[in-house]
């Protein structure tokens, strides 16, 4: 990024990209008309940035969302300078991760590779754990909404969820059953874990977050929105009574795992974005700790029994 030949640092990008995707009128694209894969409604940037992020997407209209990217960046006007920094910041991770590979390269390399640098590929990078880690949030309430939906919506063979209440999973989409209930029908296993309103985990959580007994009451909340997924073919609810350090949410080989702070709630935690890899590393970690839990958890029957606290 320059202004009047001065090259910014990346750094100094990233900030000016983050005033752009939190000013009050978000700068929107209109994507319905470039391929399939791509939303209906209009896409502002920093859900834009996760779409082009994620592995789902197609080459054509990975490629059809960047030629539109350009177009509106070629504008003379004040949108299209807006537009300029929107493409460089959309590309800041992958220029981060070359400006990464070419620190390491250089400073392990002799004088006379620093002199004739060679293309070569750092396993330490392409391979390594971080290498599979697409992206990271602040906090959960930052990831973009269409991301939620876009990995929902392209499930093919897993959606696992591990969580306490998991109250947000249909506030922020009332039809996240129904959705469910879909993608069981096209072959996908769906296994949602919540906690046991009535167990001892709950009660210690609603104690340490000073939630004054509602922390079982909000999980019944929840699992209302989920009773018509009993009796679904390939879809399945059960209960734990676990300590959860982490919301866990699978979908394929994408991870959302939301670290726990002791007496916060799981929203204002930050949240990793983590992708399956041909080795095993972070993903398959959290994916064998919710399989541990599931396997201890009982089958949800539709009702829950009410302890004599409430």
């Amino acid at each position: 990024m320059t202004a009047a030949g001065v090259l910014f640092p990346m750094e100094q990008v990233a900030r000016e990209f983050r005033a752009l995707v939190e000013r009050p009128v978000p700068l929107e694209m209109k994507t319905a008309d470039l391929g399939e894969g791509l939303p209906d409604e209009p896409v502002d940037v920093l859900a834009l940035r996760a779409l082009l992020l994620h592995p789902a997407l197609g080459h054509q209209a990975r490629g059809a969302v960047w030629a539109r990217l350009l177009e509106l960046a070629a504008s003379g006007d004040r949108e299209g300078e807006d537009w300029r920094l929107a493409a460089v910041g959309m590309a800041l991770p992958g220029l981060t991760r070359v400006s990464m590979r070419w620190a390491r390269t250089v400073k392990e390399a002799t004088p006379e590779q620093r002199i004739w640098p060679q293309s070569t590929a750092d396993p330490a990078i392409s391979a390594g754990p971080d290498a599979l880690v697409a992206a990271t949030y602040a906090n959960r309430a930052s990831v973009p909404r269409d991301l939620w939906l876009h990995l929902l919506e392209h499930a093919e063979r897993h959606v696992d969820v591990l969580v306490y209440s998991g109250t947000f999973l249909a506030q922020s989409n009332p039809h996240v059953a129904e959705m469910l209930a879909t993608r069981a029908r096209h072959g996908t296993q769906v296994r949602l874990c919540f906690a046991d309103p009535t167990g001892q985990a709950v009660a210690r959580h609603d104690q340490e977050e000073e939630l004054d007994g509602t922390m079982a009451a909000k999980i019944r909340a929840s699992l209302t929105y989920y009773r018509p997924l009993l009796g679904q073919d390939r879809c399945e609810v059960r209960l734990h009574d676990a300590t959860v350090y982490a919301s866990l949410f699978r979908y394929d080989d994408d991870l959302l795992a939301n670290p726990h702070i002791w007496g916060q709630p799981a929203s204002a935690n930050p949240l990793l974005h983590l992708r399956r890899g041909p080795a095993r590393g972070w993903f398959d970690h959290y994916a064998a700790s919710f399989d541990a839990v599931w396997t201890a958890a009982r089958p949800w029957d539709g009702t829950t029994a009410r302890t004599s606290k409430e």
